[in-house]
């Protein structure tokens, strides 16, 4: 089964169910202003699912109103697209001078490095809470030219038919049947959400056609990129593999990564390196051998990983793990912050 966090308001009284949303909301990479007339009673659910980088989240919530300012954008700006489809009720996106309502069975897409406002609202007799799926997709995990993007923010595509269709029904298919799935599924489903949703974006942009050579080099790039972190620990990772996989060839994967400015073994490489150093300064793993920690990451040669580990850090793997730890990452301010933050 993949993965998957779930936040539940309703396990707590109503009058602390808000609280518990904002709190949640200030804590996540995209923190936002909320505001409800639901405040008195707020049940809400949130379901988040992680497939390698390309995160989905399930929401079912009361009307609210939804604002990212530029003080919480520079507080954290994890660099990310959201493209949002409307499941039930009313919506509202505004972003960069354009607004436009979003209705259900519709997606929308924004960039949460600027500002913007989301209203969603029960618009259907009989229903009191509204729903949505978002996909959050790394600025640099999207293979479409950056400067173009601007002209689709705030607006709205369609999610029944043709390209929308197919990205619609895959969102609500991985989120409403997790059980369906193995977790070691999650990459490649990540892959295809990315794939979906660049082609979605990229014929908004484009004539209808064709993609651009680049989109399809880049959306290639990224399937290879995901194919890698997924199984970074087989030792017998390598170009050749990689190539087979994807059923390209060799020279083709070699010539993908030219534009990366890096080969394919160093890619390899690097990540192991980069995950080898995170393990050695974890505390919690301070009693794994180093070699049981080089080996979790391919590197089943005692000799080679020293070699490589000081070539690109400068000292010796177990110097790495008596030095000094790894600052921990910086944590969103309290909801209470957050929500108090004045627009600018």
């Amino acid at each position: 089964m993949l993965a998957r966090n779930t936040v539940d308001t309703t396990v707590l009284p109503p009058a602390e169910r808000f609280g518990m949303w904002l709190e949640l909301l200030a804590r996540t990479s995209v923190p936002v202003r909320v505001e409800s007339a639901a405040a008195a009673d707020f049940a809400a659910r949130a379901e988040f699912t992680d497939l390698g980088g390309f995160e989905v989240v399930g929401y079912e919530y009361p009307s609210l109103d939804v604002s990212r300012t530029r003080k919480l954008i520079r507080r954290s700006d994890p660099e990310l697209y959201i493209l949002a489809l409307t499941t039930s009720g009313l919506g509202m996106s505004s972003q960069d001078g354009r607004r436009s309502e979003i209705l259900a069975g519709e997606f929308t897409f924004y960039d949460a490095s600027r500002p913007h406002d989301v209203c969603h609202y029960a618009s259907e007799p009989g229903r009191t809470r509204a729903t949505s799926i978002t996909a959050l997709i790394p600025h640099a995990a999207l293979p479409l030219p950056p400067k173009r993007m601007a002209a689709l923010y705030g607006g709205r595509m369609t999610g029944s038919e043709g390209l929308g269709a197919l990205l619609a029904q895959f969102l609500v298919q991985v989120t409403g049947h997790p059980e369906q799935y193995h977790a070691a599924d999650a990459g490649r489903l990540g892959a295809v959400g990315l794939d979906l949703a660049t082609t979605l974006l990229g014929r908004h942009l484009v004539a209808e056609d064709a993609v651009p050579t680049e989109v399809r080099r880049r959306a290639l790039v990224t399937q290879v990129q995901a194919y890698v972190h997924r199984h970074l620990g087989d030792a017998t990772l390598g170009p050749q593999t990689i190539a087979d996989t994807h059923h390209i060839s060799l020279r083709t994967l070699h010539r993908l990564f030219e534009g990366e400015n890096t080969t394919v073994a160093a890619y390899i490489r690097d990540l192991r390196l980069a995950r080898c150093r995170r393990d050695l300064t974890d505390p919690a793993l301070r009693a794994q051998p180093v070699q049981v920690i080089a080996a979790r990451w391919g590197f089943g040669d005692k000799a080679h990983f020293s070699r490589a580990f000081r070539a690109a850090y400068g000292m010796s793997p177990q110097a790495c793990r008596d030095g000094d730890p790894v600052p921990a990452r910086d944590v969103n301010d309290l909801a209470s912050r957050v929500n108090s933050t004045q627009a600018d």
